[in-house]
């Protein structure tokens, strides 16, 4: 913006010169070195204070699916990169020896309550004894609990979707093994339900920004488009200044200063859900500082949004 201001006073000085409304004189022929250094001080720096830009990048939260119970797996209804709704089944697991099991337990629960039915019987006509009575109910007590346990085992066979979102990358096949280990998800799902768009802002260019203040967004993804949205909060911490407990001395390193992050949200949630994760762009916020920069920091945006088009990069 700033050659185009710059191109467009040689231009206008030019006329002026060639048609003699203006004498060219010593001033006029230091102007184009002056008017640079007045743009740089009076309008470029200060932009960015007032109106910080920088890149955008659409983020969405992984969830690595690991089932909760081991065994052959017998069906996956699910489509790579189809929407998905919480709830709904991502893979079924054999459910034959867990079934197994829950009927064993609760043939055992059912012979346990019978008996300390018996027992209490016995023990209120003062033929039995309290302690008998004490021990059948603490046996009903841990076989209703290994009942749940075993049902919950059973239930878990069926593994659904977390949140909505979709699965992707997808390799499961029906006959495959899985195993409930942390270290071995089985799938990649996609959580959709919140988007999480991510503005870099140079340090020297953070301390006005706020939450709710205006932003305008382009994307790659849509490109001579202007998204307009809010400042949700500033990220109050980034890796170069986290501090981890170790059994070692400070490792020195270059002090680089890093960008802040600024969380923002587009007031389009439609357009929002449909941005694919990986989605970068650039984007401008207005702050409560040096407010007539906003104007020219719009006209920047929306060149770089037409620029899209074009630049892939």
């Amino acid at each position: 913006m700033g050659a185009a201001i710059f191109n467009t006073y040689l231009a206008l000085l030019f006329l002026l010169v060639h048609f003699k409304i203006v004498s060219f004189n010593l001033f006029w022929k230091a102007s184009p070195a002056i008017v640079p250094v007045l743009l740089l001080f009076g309008l470029l720096i200060p932009m960015g204070w007032g109106a910080p830009q920088g890149n955008a990048l659409v983020v969405r939260n992984a969830v690595s699916i690991v089932p909760n119970v081991a065994g052959e797996v017998t069906d996956v209804p699910v489509v790579a990169n189809v929407p998905l709704r919480s709830g709904d089944v991502l893979f079924k697991i054999d459910p034959t020896p867990y079934a197994a099991q829950v009927k064993a337990i609760d043939a055992q629960f059912k012979l346990a309550k019978t008996r300390l039915g018996e027992l209490t019987q016995l023990y209120e006509r003062d033929a039995g004894r309290g302690f008998d009575v004490e021990q059948r109910q603490s046996e009903v007590d841990q076989l209703s609990g290994q009942l749940e346990s075993a049902q919950w085992n059973l239930d878990k066979t069926v593994v659904r979707a977390p949140a909505d979102g979709y699965v992707t990358n997808l390799a499961l096949r029906k006959g495959a093994r899985v195993a409930n280990l942390p270290v071995s998800p089985v799938m990649a799902f996609i959580d959709t339900s919140n988007t999480i768009i991510g503005v870099e802002i140079n340090q020297i260019d953070a301390r006005f920004v706020a939450p709710g203040q205006e932003v305008e967004a382009t994307f790659k993804f849509a490109p001579g488009q202007i998204f307009s949205g809010k400042v949700e909060s500033v990220l109050q911490a980034i890796a170069t200044g986290q501090t981890q407990t170790s059994g070692t001395a400070v490792l020195p390193k270059a002090i680089e200063a890093a960008p802040f992050i600024v969380r923002v949200k587009l007031d389009d949630a439609e357009f929002t859900r449909r941005l694919p994760a990986g989605s970068v762009g650039t984007a401008a916020i207005d702050t409560d500082h040096v407010k007539p920069t906003h104007l020219v920091r719009r006209v920047i945006l929306r060149q770089l949004a037409i620029l899209n088009y074009v630049n892939p990069f």
